[in-house]
């Protein structure tokens, strides 16, 4: 384990626990596993996505590269706790999905036995069920015609011959 970029992790998501702990393993296999060209991408080299908004995303974009804002850190919300990676100069791609943790044990002992058990007693390591995501795309932004605010092109919606944002779209706002 390469403590100092624990160390980074940690410090960027502000506290060590287990649930860091996985995304750490997964990214940190998932390099090693795409093959040598793997490493923390400036751009979009690397695409991660995601099937969880849970602590371990934070080590994941620290050891990966991988963010939203980039494009290449994408969220598909199956609340597994699983991370598909691909690599866009060879093809290569794996998929992570953590097994159960022993039961009855603490939180410390968790985070140890996931960072230190080997790879595969921590994940079921296969290939993604999905094709590599395409790159980012650059939205235009458009005023939402009923409250004057600016959003992407791809969220606004059409009510009432009206182009309006998703705030204000009838059948999409629940009182957020």
């Amino acid at each position: 384990m390469d403590r100092q970029l624990w160390d980074q992790c940690v410090a960027f998501h502000g506290h060590q626990c287990p649930g860091l702990a996985i995304g750490f393993r997964a990214a940190e296999a998932a390099l090693g596993l795409l093959g040598q060209d793997a490493r923390r991408a400036d751009d979009e080299e690397i695409v991660c996505v995601s099937e969880n908004d849970a602590c371990g995303v934070d080590a994941v974009q620290v050891i990966t590269g991988c963010t939203m804002g980039k494009g290449n850190l994408l969220y598909r919300d199956t609340g597994k706790m699983a991370f598909s990676f691909f690599a866009r100069n060879s093809g290569a791609n794996v998929r992570l999905m953590l097994k159960p943790l022993p039961p009855q044990i603490s939180r410390e002992e968790k985070q140890k036995f996931v960072l230190e058990a080997p790879i595969d007693e921590v994940f079921k390591i296969s290939k993604p069920q999905f094709s590599l995501p395409q790159t980012a795309r650059i939205f235009d932004s458009l005023i939402c015609e009923k409250c004057g605010e600016a959003a992407a092109e791809h969220k606004m919606r059409l009510q009432n011959n009206q182009r309006v944002c998703l705030d204000c779209f009838e059948e999409y706002s629940r009182g957020w």
